[in-house]
């Protein structure tokens, strides 16, 4: 008897093993061939765009997996579900899956640009590493997809922004009413999605028995690097305001002479 139900629970354990075994080999495909279709659309950009410059078509491809990342996982938190405030440390479903899978294959392409062109310093380094990290492990612990998929959402949906200012820097388009209307919307939405909604979803992460510590403690960690982004905004803004102050208030000082003449 006893041998008999030593074998049934070595069986059971190899079937676990083995379907977790067969879960994870699948994982790693779907990120590979994710990674190799970024990959690929880059070539593919740089083949018909070359003129451009790298830069400029890895940026093309930055803003696509933005717009595909934002819209895929706003359908998961509002309409797929579950809520990520109210559900935090719930099992990964399909949907959640892909769309990890999707931007995980992305930033892997992303970090891997980054470092060979050597284009960004230590903290945007460091957000794409933890954003890999966290990912994997979310992927690995089955769990806690739909949080992911928040802060996937969050850290996204200024993309659009962000690379809108970059094309219109480098297409001499920036000093204008528009480049200043792209900053500003960028600085306001970028504030409120980090600091104020990523607070309020740390709130919920750490107040909920559900989440994994160690899920916890990343959602600090990344939060924590939210704000080393915003200081780095608020100088900006600073310095940006106070250049078009200055600019005005010239403009107003010339307008003001034009009419004494």
């Amino acid at each position: 008897t006893f041998g008999f139900g030593l074998r049934n629970i070595c069986k059971q354990l190899f079937v676990q093993i083995s379907g977790w075994s067969a879960k994870m080999s699948l994982l790693v495909v779907g990120v590979a061939a994710c990674l190799a279709g970024w990959v690929a659309l880059y070539s593919l950009l740089c083949h018909t765009n070359g003129s451009r410059g790298c830069e400029w078509n890895c940026r093309l491809v930055t803003l696509l997996h933005g717009i595909m990342a934002v819209s895929v996982t706003a359908y998961i938190g509002y309409v797929d579900g579950p809520w990520p405030f109210t559900y935090p440390g719930t099992k990964n479903t399909p949907l959640q899956i892909s769309a990890m899978v999707l931007s995980l294959g992305y930033f892997l392409f992303d970090m891997g640009w980054c470092v060979y062109f050597q284009t960004e310093g230590l903290v945007m380094l460091a957000h794409h590493t933890m954003s890999i990290l966290g990912i994997l492990l979310t992927l690995w612990l089955g769990e806690s997809g739909i949080e992911s998929c928040a802060v996937i959402f969050g850290s996204e949906i200024t993309n659009p922004l962000l690379q809108a200012r970059w094309f219109l820097k480098h297409s001499g388009h920036y000093d204008t009413f528009l480049g200043d209307l792209v900053d500003v919307l960028f600085v306001l939405l970028f504030v409120f999605m980090r600091v104020f909604v990523g607070g309020a979803m740390l709130y919920c992460e750490l107040v909920s028995p559900r989440p994994k510590l160690v899920i916890k403690c990343g959602g600090v960690a990344m939060y924590v690097l939210s704000w080393v982004f915003v200081a780095d905004i608020a100088r900006f803004a600073g310095r940006k305001g106070s250049v078009r102050y200055r600019y005005w208030r010239r403009r107003a000082l010339q307008t003001q002479d034009n009419k004494a003449e």
